[in-house]
């Protein structure tokens, strides 16, 4: 995804949601819903094309499971029977996540950043407990670390920006009025970090896993 092609979108969601909030809400408290977890990052290990890393004993990345942290700000939109639609904004971060090769060609570690207005619907919107599904598109943005994995300076990029695709899905479950628990489950689907190195992929999932508190008004 260009960056053009993530700006159109955030403007077409943002529209979206300003839109809806200028209705008028039949039950205001529960219109907003704002969120944060934490939890980890998972990215699976990549192999490296030979040509990148003649002579390698282990031609593949691998990735260390960082912690992590996640806000949500959702817009209830409508509802249709048991479901409610919203408009949301997930906003994911891991500091750092180590890497790992046997060459000493790769940035010791990553950072990244996922911005991404999505469309979630929750199932029994109007109970105490909702799972739901999300998905989304939006801007990405790799911090790579200006050390190689053992030693040396790094010679690619210390920055690199993506357009990302979100997939989630996750449960909701509200124990005292205003003030709830969530479970999440997300993909954030992205272009890849200046490894230094070709690899088999050419976008890779940064699945995010977590569990925090929330609050609706």
């Amino acid at each position: 995804m260009t960056a053009k092609g993530v700006a159109v979108l955030v403007v077409v969601v943002l529209i979206f949601v300003c839109s809806a909030m200028a209705q008028d809400a039949r039950n205001s408290w529960t219109v907003n819903q704002v969120s944060v977890t934490g939890g980890r990052f998972f990215v699976s290990t990549q192999s490296i094309v030979n040509e990148s890393s003649p002579g390698d004993l282990n031609p593949r990345i691998h990735f260390e499971n960082p912690g992590g942290i996640a806000f949500n700000y959702g817009r209830l939109l409508t509802t249709f029977k048991i479901f409610g639609l919203f408009a949301e904004l997930p906003v994911a971060i891991y500091p750092r996540m180590d890497l790992n090769t046997y060459a000493n060609q790769i940035p010791k570690d990553v950072g990244a950043l996922f911005i991404t207005p999505s469309v979630r619907v929750n199932m029994f919107s109007n109970d105490s407990v909702n799972p739901w599904v999300s998905v989304g598109g939006g801007y990405g943005r790799f911090r790579e670390a200006p050390e190689l994995n053992y030693y040396g300076p790094n010679p690619g990029a210390t920055g690199t920006n993506t357009g990302v695709i979100q997939f989630g899905g996750g449960l909701d479950v509200w124990f005292w009025h205003r003030w709830g628990a969530r479970l999440e489950v997300r993909d954030f689907y992205s272009g890849l970090p200046d490894y230094n190195v070709d690899t088999s992929a050419s976008r890779q999932h940064n699945f995010y896993v977590g569990t925090g508190v929330m609050h609706r008004f």
